[in-house]
């Protein structure tokens, strides 16, 4: 899948929310240090090493449902047990697929003018995933898991303490002109999709070629239209340079724990 792939990377990730025009997005927890040592860093690797991926043969919008569905039941039995040792409450998100932009999410309408595949809103607990054509043609590209399995990270930032907001889901900032904060929390949940990842990757049958193709381009993916910008350099203020988004990708995926996706303990360089 070539150019709908990139189509793909081009507006993965609208994630929670950038607080900016009429939509939303996560509000960034108040205390570093408090963050640094919350308890699901210490619960070690995740031990879901099976993820078994439905055929993906005719391309429909249900086949495509049935792939994702199977996803978020993989990424419940990986982070579940994991919340829960940490000693927090585990609840599955919501999750609704749309095959229309500007569909309602909790956090505002889903952006449209393909700025975004998914999104997770965290005032509903819900992930939205737009089933766009060049979707439903291939769901089983690993950009596509990888999409999912980071706004499941959020979801697992929120039931853990480390992804506070407020009533429309945005971000609330000490300081509104550093957006370092929403860095740390965007690397993270990257880092928590590498986790998961790497975790039950062997049992997925993909090569290490295909993994190395979502470290090419991975900053294409990210989207910062809620906050009324396109560029690439501007992107780099909300979700990190490229440098720093495949290293904490990669370290998700080599680690394979909560623990490994620390950014809050990160020095400033690993989150810029």
């Amino acid at each position: 899948m070539r150019t709908p792939r990139l189509a793909i990377i081009a507006g993965a990730l609208a994630s929670v929310f950038v607080a900016g025009t009429a939509h939303a997005a996560v509000a960034a927890p108040a205390s570093k240090p408090a963050l640094a040592k919350n308890p699901i860093h210490k619960t070690g690797r995740l031990a879901l090493r099976t993820c078994e991926e439905p055929p993906v043969q005719s391309g429909t919008e249900d086949e495509a449902r049935v792939y994702f569905e199977a996803v978020l039941e993989c990424l419940d039995k990986a982070w579940g047990p994991k919340v829960k040792q940490a000693g927090f409450a585990f609840g599955k998100p919501k999750f609704r697929v749309i095959t229309k932009a500007g569909a309602p999410t909790g956090c505002g309408p889903f952006p449209g003018d393909e700025q975004a595949q998914a999104l997770y809103c965290p005032v509903n607990k819900t992930m939205t995933l737009l089933l766009s054509p060049n979707v439903v043609a291939k769901p089983s590209d690993p950009v596509l898991m990888l999409v999912v399995a980071h706004e499941y990270g959020h979801h697992v930032q929120k039931l853990t303490g480390m992804l506070r907001h407020d009533k429309h889901g945005a971000y609330v900032l000490a300081n509104p002109r550093s957006l370092e904060p929403v860095r740390r929390a965007e690397l993270q949940a990257e880092c928590y999709a590498g986790a998961f990842m790497g975790s039950v990757w062997d049992s997925l049958g993909r090569s290490q070629k295909e993994f190395d193709s979502l470290l090419k381009g991975t900053h294409d993916r990210f989207d910062v239209s809620a906050l009324g910008i396109k560029t690439r350099s501007s992107a780099d203020l909300s979700h990190g340079s490229d440098a720093n988004v495949v290293w904490w990708l990669k370290r998700g995926f080599t680690g394979r724990s909560a623990g490994s996706c620390n950014t809050w303990a990160a020095p400033k360089s690993r989150v810029s």
